[in-house]
């Protein structure tokens, strides 16, 4: 009987770390959020409690394999993103559309701050009808919140393939952090923020 009685115990501990396991990956959602320049809003994402990872990268083009070179010239249709891997039981993606209208300008909708085109455009991707229903509310409260002077122009649309950009890009706001924050001081984005929101993200 006590092989029996081990075989059961074997059984209920794989069984047991199967489920933490699983619990695990459930845990781990996934977003997409166009906010202009990608390495500040993976700056932005990658600060927020409950958020595992933000890549950069393009999305909502017409071309494969993109290149930072294409996107950037404006013709690809893609516009630079971030991919966000979150915690569900640490922050919800709700919590994540409220915190994304913060780090962007909702009204503008030729791009963000100093960089201009449809590449740089604000958009949420949603990658299921619950995000796209959360994020319709989120932004249809915004609307109605007086907060803001002018319509929003941040489209919500189905998410595509999502291309990571090269390497240099990714954690630009670490490797480069004087570069990085050169540029995000004189294209106007802590101070176009600050005069929306009476507050600056960093």
């Amino acid at each position: 009987m006590k092989p029996t009685l081990s075989l059961v115990g074997i059984f209920m501990t794989l069984s047991l770390c199967s489920f933490v396991t699983l619990k695990s990956i459930a845990e781990e959602q996934v977003a997409v959020f166009a906010g202009g320049c990608f390495w500040c809003t993976e700056s932005d994402f990658e600060k927020l409690d409950g958020v595992v990872s933000a890549a950069s990268g393009y999305i909502g083009g017409h071309i494969k394999n993109p290149s930072y070179k294409q996107v950037s010239a404006g013709g690809s249709g893609h516009t630079e993103a971030v991919q966000v891997i979150f915690d569900d039981q640490k922050v919800s993606y709700s919590d994540l559309v409220e915190y994304f209208w913060k780090t962007i300008d909702p009204t503008d909708g030729g791009g963000q701050f100093c960089d201009r085109g449809q590449q740089y455009r604000s958009e949420i991707f949603y990658l299921s009808e619950e995000q796209h229903s959360i994020a319709k509310a989120s932004k249809k409260a915004l609307a109605n919140s007086g907060l803001l002077k002018s319509e929003i122009a941040t489209q919500l649309t189905p998410s595509s393939r999502f291309y990571l950009a090269e390497d240099y890009h990714q954690d630009y706001y670490l490797k480069n952090p004087v570069r990085y924050n050169y540029y995000r001081w004189g294209c106007g984005r802590e101070k176009r923020l600050e005069a929306l929101w009476g507050a600056v993200t960093k």
